[in-house]
């Protein structure tokens, strides 16, 4: 196994730990993407915020075993960051799984899409980044195109997590940066936004959250939808700026469509595949053209 050095600086191109950077990104948005359509079949049983609690009570667990953080010698700022990002990252998660029980998952993660998108495009420098995201935009049109009757509600939601997702990457690119502690700071993080949720996850979840069958599909969510994820996306932004992550992240509603279809039996209309065929074009034409 490669080992990876959170600490090392990133110092002229190098275009290694730029492709590393995207398959981080690549394999993150599938587990997130899978395991969020895993999660939606819990809903019957202990409710979206049930998943939620059990989704980051688990991975706070997971995280803090492998962080090991430091909890003395914090300056205030820095326990200020952490606390942000869990109120963030709460916020974020239980709003996308509200809005995931109303919508279908590809649609729902369209609209969440939003927020990383309009991220890109204000962080932009150069003509080309501006195209990129155009044509990101162009297939999150399209794959919302044809849906009718959209549950507002659910749409609402999943716009606060679209907000929410543009902050997380802004803070996690601070948590990711060589003078903080990396995975140790997300864990802290995670289950921060854990302790957040719990009250709220225990009275729509009650005791079927203690079902040995939600338990354990719980925790396989946790680790598929925030561990894994929450983990690449922190080690991706020591690669590439947030401008290219941004764009990059266009893929989550391709993968979200995907994983509707597997999981949920979500099938996807023609202009649906021509959106995800959109989306891919922006995520390689990003890739192919980022500097370091």
């Amino acid at each position: 196994m490669t080992s990876v050095t959170l600490s090392e600086p990133t110092t002229g191109p190098d275009v290694r730990r730029g492709l590393q950077g995207v398959g981080l990104i690549v394999a993150g948005v599938s587990s997130l993407q899978f395991g969020a359509g895993l999660a939606a079949t819990l809903f019957p049983q202990v409710g979206p915020l049930g998943v939620v609690t059990l989704r980051l009570l688990a991975a706070g667990v997971a995280l803090l075993i492998a962080g090991r953080p430091r909890i003395k010698g914090r300056s205030a700022a820095a326990w200020r960051t952490l606390l942000i990002f869990g109120v963030i990252t709460a916020c974020m998660n239980a709003s996308l799984y509200v809005a995931i029980e109303r919508l279908p998952l590809g649609a729902a993660i369209t609209f969440e899409f939003l927020g990383p998108l309009t991220l890109a495009l204000a962080l932009s420098r150069r003509w080309l980044d501006v195209l990129w995201a155009a044509f990101a935009g162009a297939g999150v049109l399209l794959l919302a195109e044809g849906m009718h009757d959209l549950d507002l509600v659910g749409v609402a939601f999943a716009l606060v997590a679209a907000a929410c997702w543009a902050g997380y990457i802004v803070l996690n690119r601070r948590l990711g940066g060589a003078a903080s502690g990396g995975v140790a700071d997300l864990a802290l993080a995670v289950a921060f936004a854990g302790v957040l949720v719990a009250p709220l996850g225990l009275v729509q979840g009650g005791a079927q959250l203690l079902n040995p069958h939600v338990l354990v599909l719980g925790v396989l969510v946790g680790v598929l939808s925030s561990a894994v994820p929450y983990s690449f996306d922190l080690l991706a932004l020591r690669r590439l700026s947030a401008r290219v992550f941004g764009v990059l992240c266009s893929v989550h509603p391709a993968v979200a469509a995907l994983a509707g279809l597997v999981v949920l039996g979500q099938h996807l209309s023609v202009t649906q595949w021509l959106a995800i065929g959109l989306v891919i074009a922006a995520s390689a034409g990003v890739t192919l053209t980022a500097r370091s």
